[in-house]
């Protein structure tokens, strides 16, 4: 599993995911347009924490079979054990068989403060959630599909594999940076440039268009547009010559 300074992972959770993903897609030679984020919507309950990073941690469960527990009734002690054996800050990446129904949920204030001491420090569930403001209390961040009011047989199934949540594959130890606005995987081999590219193209977009975005006050429109295309064009010239891309910008 590649893994970042945790100085960096701090510095990488200051920022929105949509920010980081502008970072990386100014370094990437992976494709843009999926693969590595949810393609479906998701719903984060708890945006006033902010962002979340970690490595994935990953369960896949099935709540509406009660064969499970009767078939493995010692798996929960097993999963907990994956769970505790992998360096945090860990994010649990739940794929729910039942989808689109919401049977049951695998989170509640129970499980959500067990997974905080075990050093997770929030889910991607693509299913269901309740005890929301407990949650909240544990300190346990989670983006879902949807809530409802019962567990059901949510019982772990199999563990450590790839999951599929929002229509993106997860495999355990992928590196994940999520927020209100979805989640993102960050490949192995952009990580270690990513914070850099991220502060530049911060940077760039406030130095160059978004400062001519704040149109002065008694400028012709003509003026103005001008003044926003050289913007522009600053802009794509920058990140060219610090990344080489080329035509994007």
């Amino acid at each position: 599993m590649a893994t970042l300074p945790h100085s960096d992972l701090l510095k990488l959770k200051r920022w929105n995911t949509p920010t980081i993903y502008n970072g990386w897609e100014a370094i990437t030679q992976h494709d843009r347009t999926r693969g590595f984020f949810n393609l479906e919507q998701t719903s984060d309950y708890m945006p006033e924490m902010g962002p979340m990073i970690g490595y994935a941690v990953t369960v896949r469960i099935r709540p509406s079979d009660g064969r499970i527990p009767k078939e493995n009734p010692n798996a929960w002690s097993a999963y907990r054990e994956y769970v505790a054996g992998v360096e945090g800050p860990k994010i649990m990446v739940v794929q729910d068989q039942d989808k689109p129904e919401m049977v049951g949920s695998f989170w509640g204030e129970v499980n959500s403060n067990v997974h905080r001491s075990l050093g997770c420090v929030g889910t991607i569930t693509d299913g269901a959630i309740r005890d929301v403001d407990e949650m909240k209390n544990a300190g346990f961040k989670a983006l879902a599909r949807s809530t409802c009011v019962g567990h059901a047989y949510s019982w772990p199934e199999v563990w450590g594999v790839e999951v599929e949540a929002f229509g993106c594959k997860v495999s355990p130890g992928n590196l994940i940076h999520a927020d209100k606005h979805g989640f993102m995987i960050i490949p192995p081999d952009d990580q270690a440039q990513l914070l850099d590219a991220v502060l530049f193209m911060d940077n760039n977009e406030c130095n160059t268009i978004i400062d001519a975005a704040r149109r002065p006050e008694g400028s012709t429109t003509e003026k103005f547009l001008k003044t926003l295309n050289d913007a522009s064009a600053e802009f794509g010239k920058a990140v060219r010559e610090k990344f080489g891309s080329k035509g994007e910008w």
